[in-house]
C-alpha cells in the first residue's frame, strides 16, 4: 500500500496532468524513489489511482528502463549498449564492470553497492561509450575511468 506521502506527491504531481494516465511514469518514479524499485503491489497501486489496469501500468514500467521492477543496489550502473557504444569498446567495458563488480548483468554485487543493468541508449552518442550511475551521465570510458568513478559511490 502506497504511504501517504506518496499518495499526497502523485496526486500534486497529476494536478498538471491532462489525465492521469498521462503520468503513469511519474508516478512510477514517485513509488520507485520512496522504496528503491516498483513492486508489483506498487503496480496494483498505482493502477488503482490512475484508473488504469495493472497491466497497463505494468507494460508502461517494463517499457521505460528507469523503473526498476526488482530490488537494486544501492547505486545502480546503466551501461549503454547502443551501437555507437558498441563500435566504441562496449563489450570491454561490459567485462571490466563484470570483473569489478562480481556480476552479470541484471545482478547486484554481493555488498549491496551496485547493480548493473544494461541500457539500450543512453543519448550520449558523442560521449561514447557512456554510463550513468544514478542519475550522473559519464562518456569516454576507459576501465580506468570506470574505476576512478566508482569509487566516488559509497
Amino acid at each position: 500500500m502506497l504511504s501517504v506521502e506518496e499518495k499526497q506527491e502523485i496526486a500534486k504531481m497529476l494536478e498538471a496532468c491532462p489525465m492521469p494516465r498521462a503520468g503513469c511514469i511519474e508516478a512510477l518514479t514517485v513509488v520507485q524513489r520512496h522504496r528503491g524499485w516498483v513492486s508489483d503491489e506498487g503496480v496494483i497501486d498505482v493502477a488503482a489511482l490512475l484508473g488504469m489496469t495493472p497491466a497497463e501500468v505494468d507494460s508502461v514500467a517494463t517499457f521505460y528502463n528507469f523503473i526498476f521492477r526488482g530490488p537494486v543496489g544501492r547505486h545502480v550502473v546503466l551501461l549503454c549498449d547502443s551501437i555507437s557504444c558498441w563500435v566504441m569498446g562496449y563489450e570491454n567495458l561490459l567485462d571490466h564492470l563484470k570483473t569489478k563488480l562480481g556480476v552479470e548483468p541484471g545482478g547486484t554485487s554481493a555488498d549491496g553497492r551496485f547493480t548493473l543493468l544494461p541500457n539500450v541508449c543512453l543519448g550520449a552518442c558523442d560521449e561514447a561509450p557512456a554510463m550513468m550511475v544514478d542519475d550522473e551521465l559519464y562518456g569516454r570510458l576507459t576501465p580506468a575511468k570506470i574505476d576512478e568513478i566508482l569509487e566516488r559511490y559509497p
